[in-house]
This record gives C-alpha cells, structure tokens and sequence, in this order.
C-alpha cells in the first residue's frame, strides 16, 4: 500500500494514524507486535542524502590532496627549472633584466605548466565520462562553466606554487648566477 501526504500535514501524524488503523482492522491486541511495517520515504531520503554528503565530502578531500600533490610537483619542477638556468638568469639579470620580468617569466611557465595539465586532465576525464556514461546508463551532461572553472584552478595552483621558485629566481644576483657551473 502506497500513501500520499499532502506537504500541510505531518507524516508522523499520518504514519501513527495508519498504524492504528491497521493494528484495529487486522485485531491485534495491545502489547502484541504489529505484522506489519510502515516505512517513510523521508527517512530513506534523509540517509540518501547524508550518505552522499559524506561521499561529496570524501571526494573533495581527495581532490584537495591530489591538488596539493600536483602544486608540490610543479614547485620542484620549477625549482629544478630555475637551478639548471641559473646563468642565464645571471645573464638576463646582468644585461639589465629587472627581477619583475624574471619572477613574470617563471610564473608564466608554471601556469602555462600547470594549465597543460589542466588541460590534459578535462580531456582524458571527458574521455572517460564519455565511454562510462553509457556503459552504467547514466546521461552524459557537458557543463562548459563547471570545466572552465576546473581549468581556472589549474591556473591558480600554478600561480599559487609556482611563486617561491619565480621569486627565488628574480631575487638571484647577477654576479653570484654567473660564476653558478
């Protein structure tokens, strides 16, 4: 049996009702179990629901610690970067380069680094999406903002962690980056 509640009454209310309808109509006695169950769909929806916070919870922390792994991985990637051209950096330093322009460079190399693998990762997640989405019979739904906000933080994270090794190279001195071997 399948019972509608109109949104004005309480489905306690309702539930309690049905129960001593039915307790009085099928005779049994008080004190007795009921044969019978009432299930409400509230309760379902609320354990749906706190179960897919807990999963969306999950999920975002695991994103957060991929992001941070791939941050730390462009953070030495350009420390390696700023090392093995540390003369010419002397160079550009020593010819009148100001440690403006050589901090923009390097900060421009990692978000470009990081917004290719940016790139890279809403391909090959698209890919996926479109070979899985008909395999677990679930809609394919492109959302061109979700994606460019995912590539943005890409761009964020190269800002971000590509900083300390751009700074590290524009406050090198000329002279010092020269003699580097």
């Amino acid at each position: 049996m399948l019972v509608g509640v109109d949104q004005k009454f309480s489905t306690a209310t309702v539930q309690a009702s049905i129960t001593d309808l039915l307790r009085e109509r099928r005779t049994i006695t008080a004190g007795k179990e009921d044969d019978f169950n009432i299930f409400d769909t509230k309760q379902i929806s609320d354990t749906l629901t706190g179960t897919t916070t807990l999963l969306t919870g999950i999920v975002a922390a695991v994103a957060g610690i991929s992001l941070v792994v791939g941050g730390i991985g462009i953070m030495n990637i350009m420390l390696v970067s700023v090392t093995e051209r540390t003369r010419e950096i002397g160079i550009r330093l020593a010819i009148g380069a100001v440690a403006r322009e050589v901090l923009l460079q390097f900060l421009v190399e990692a978000i470009v680094l990081s917004c290719l693998g940016g790139l890279i990762g809403l391909v090959i997640a698209q890919l996926a999406i479109a070979i899985i989405a008909p395999l677990i019979k679930v809609q394919w739904l492109f959302v061109p903002e979700i994606n460019l906000f995912a590539f943005g933080i890409s761009a964020v994270i190269g800002v971000v962690f590509g900083y300390f090794p751009a700074r590290r190279a524009a406050a090198m001195n000329p002279i010092d980056a020269l003699r580097h071997e």
